[in-house]
């Protein structure tokens, strides 16, 4: 039973709504460079990811922005990609584990898969350059999506700005968070749900045994998504969470 205190917070909107609202609708109307389009797709939209919706907790909202030419001409997505695939791993790679990432995403992405990432520091980077690096030119879909963890407004780290500048031209950046969200360290598990949705399967490269990675692995898991792992050396670090996945049967 809601009591007449709670219906009045309830009913009564946050100061900050109003800035809010105008700030995302400047987002909305004003165009970027490069015929990128900006789109925020609900749970009732037709354009909602078919995978997503399939999960225990989509996102009530996404903020979309990417290339015009998967847009139709009413600004909705054509389609979200028919296959896809999550690539996550250590923020503190080896050479290997880059090379590897680079390897696997360019190999999937010419055979067809768009490759899904958090456009952190290390794999997901890696992963998301492997991707465009396969694309050549083909605007069939997306390369890749991103999926990060502050406003779409936002590039963390920064060191990726030019990154995330690449995947918004061959790809799709999308985020839960309103616009200027900073990097809360707590946003940053919530959102790898996402990532791990937006996909058939999650291969881990690298991970630690406390990585973060692992925590998209278990997420894809019970969302009933295939996960992967790549083997590595008995001797690095970043190789015992891969390990641990395929004892437990990735």
């Amino acid at each position: 039973c809601v009591t007449a205190s709670q219906a009045k917070t309830i009913l009564t909107p946050a100061e900050t709504l109003a800035p809010l609202q105008a700030a995302t609708w400047q987002w909305l109307t004003n165009k970027p460079q490069n015929d990128l389009l900006r789109r925020i797709v609900t749970l009732g939209d037709a354009d909602y990811p078919p995978l997503l919706l399939e999960t225990a907790d989509p996102p009530v909202l996404l903020y979309v922005m990417g290339q015009a030419q998967y847009f139709d001409g009413q600004g909705l997505l054509k389609a979200w990609p028919q296959q896809a695939i999550a690539m996550v791993g250590s923020r503190n790679p080896t050479p290997q584990g880059v090379s590897n990432a680079r390897a696997f995403a360019k190999e999937l992405h010419q055979h067809g898969w768009c490759i899904v990432s958090g456009l952190a520091l290390g794999i997901d980077a890696a992963a998301h350059e492997g991707a465009l690096e396969a694309q050549a030119g083909t605007t069939t879909q997306p390369a890749t999506i991103a999926v990060i963890g502050t406003g779409i407004d936002r590039v963390y780290p920064r060191r990726n700005h030019a990154l995330a500048q690449s995947i918004a031209l061959h790809g799709l950046i999308v985020s839960e968070y309103h616009l200027g969200t900073p990097p809360l360290a707590q946003n940053f598990p919530k959102r790898n749900r996402i990532i791990s949705g937006l996909a058939q399967g999650t291969l881990v490269v690298e991970a630690a045994p406390e990585s973060g990675s692992l925590v998209t692995a278990r997420l894809a898991s019970e969302q009933g998504r295939d996960v992967f792992a790549i083997p590595g050396s008995i001797h690095a670090p970043q190789s015992k969470g891969c390990h641990a996945l395929i004892r437990q049967g990735a």
